[in-house]
């Protein structure tokens, strides 16, 4: 049983084997990103990923209604990025840009303006910051990279790099400013 729906899936997943970027942004397969002309299905969540995905995004909400900014936050959606397509874990979109793209898009033509990286422990480090860069070239000002097993955030823009770890609070550069949180209560 367990084998025939990890075929299934594989399947599922080789039938996009040859899918152009517009293709892939016309209707995104689930946890995939579309890199140089590859599917490239995400693997290697733990239960902190899920856990520190699942608490940035209701950290970000609640901050944005708290102060009434609007804006809308995302887990797992697409975005095109300088040539590629990717899917972030976390994702802040301003009023500004819901105004332009609506909130029922299937990929947003741009990079999100706030970006969170969940780091797995199966992720490539030269594959992670690549990602950065392209999101910083595609519209983005804000990065997380978030390490739930080393207990570190890394938060980057164009002109700076931070690194925030436990007993430390962590805080946006760029967008949604004024949030903060503390490294410990997000990581516990």
């Amino acid at each position: 049983m367990i084998s025939s729906i990890i075929e299934s899936t594989e399947h599922k997943i080789s039938d996009f084997a040859h899918i152009s970027l517009d293709g892939w942004m016309q209707s995104p397969p689930d946890n995939t990103e579309w890199v140089d002309g590859q599917l490239i299905e995400k693997k290697g969540i733990t239960a902190k990923h899920s856990r520190s995905q699942a608490r940035l995004a209701a950290y970000w909400i609640n901050y944005k209604n708290s102060i009434k900014q609007g804006g809308e936050v995302y887990t797992e959606i697409s975005c095109r990025t300088v040539g590629r397509g990717r899917c972030p874990d976390v994702a802040y979109l301003t009023p500004e840009l819901v105004a332009q793209f609506g909130e029922d898009f299937t990929v947003l033509p741009q990079s999100f303006p706030l970006i969170a990286e969940i780091i797995s422990p199966t992720d490539d480090a030269e594959e992670v910051f690549r990602k950065v860069n392209e999101y910083l070239q595609s519209g983005c000002q804000e990065v997380w990279l978030i390490l739930p097993e080393s207990k570190w955030i890394v938060v980057i823009t164009q002109e700076q790099r931070f690194l925030f770890t436990t007993r430390e609070v962590v805080s946006t550069q760029k967008v949604l400013q004024g949030f903060s949180v503390a490294v410990d209560e997000l990581l516990a």
